[in-house]
């Protein structure tokens, strides 16, 4: 299969968002997570969360101008993602450093023709639909602007805009929980307006699988009551398969 290209096309949807994936591999996959659920589990989960997160896209397509893409690496890894439905679009982003990998991603689908472009996690598989929608309709009021999504850790989950602005990738301390501080101060640099998104989690360790795990019990929301949370169906169903299998601790409880 070969990657699909955004076209220059006045019909395009004017804002590309594109899931930073990769293709699931015990061992090499999420592996924080993994030692949490264990590699096979985690690598289950990564392909959860990627159905998960296409069907959330899906639905805010519905509702907004967008246009959902899966951006990975290698390029070997493409057939991979022939499980994802057919409106998710394909393409590489495969750079040296995470953050030129970012850029790249926001680069091809500016270049394809969207008007904006927004680089998404492929760890909050609740993020609630209305906050991708609140990225795409803040971008396309006029003047130019970045719109963020912080993550709980220190992160962030989402991060778009209208033009391409490769400073707010420079020197950024990846992987650590300074990221959504070390961005804002580049964004302040350029003198950016920000629109700022709700906080979210990333799914990546202990403490927000825990998270993840009470909000698909039922036992607690992580947002505020405004805040619809998506289904997540694909990794209610796996998480209560694992459940099932034993391979989780007994207070793991699936509603």
């Amino acid at each position: 299969m070969q990657p699909d290209a955004p076209s220059n096309d006045r019909a395009l949807p004017r804002c590309g968002i594109a899931v930073m994936a990769k293709a699931s591999k015990p061992g090499r996959t999420k592996t924080r997570l993994g030692a949490v659920v264990g590699p096979e589990q985690a690598a289950l989960l990564n392909t959860a969360f990627l159905e998960d997160i296409a069907e959330n896209l899906a639905a805010a397509c519905a509702l907004s101008p967008i246009a959902g893409y899966v951006a990975f690496g290698p390029p070997e890894e493409i057939d991979f993602f022939d499980f994802l439905p057919a409106h998710i679009g394909r393409f590489v982003a495969w750079q040296p450093t995470f953050g030129e990998t970012l850029e790249a991603a926001i680069r091809h689908m500016l270049a394809g023709g969207h008007e904006a472009a927004c680089v998404l996690n492929s760890d909050s598989p609740t993020l609630p639909t209305s906050i991708l929608v609140e990225a795409a309709q803040a971008l396309a009021r006029p003047g130019d602007r970045i719109v963020f999504g912080p993550s709980n850790d220190g992160g962030y989950y989402l991060l778009g805009m209208k033009t391409m602005h490769a400073h707010l990738f420079e020197d950024i301390t990846w992987s650590t929980d300074r990221v959504a501080q070390e961005t804002m101060q580049r964004a302040a640099e350029l003198g950016l307006e920000v629109h700022h998104l709700p906080e979210w989690y990333d799914v990546d360790d202990a403490l927000s699988f825990e998270i993840l795990r009470a909000e698909l019990a039922g036992e607690r929301s992580f947002g505020p009551p405004e805040l619809t949370p998506a289904a997540a169906t694909h990794t209610r169903a796996l998480l209560a398969t694992i459940k099932a299998r034993g391979a989780l601790d007994d207070r793991i409880t699936v509603a």
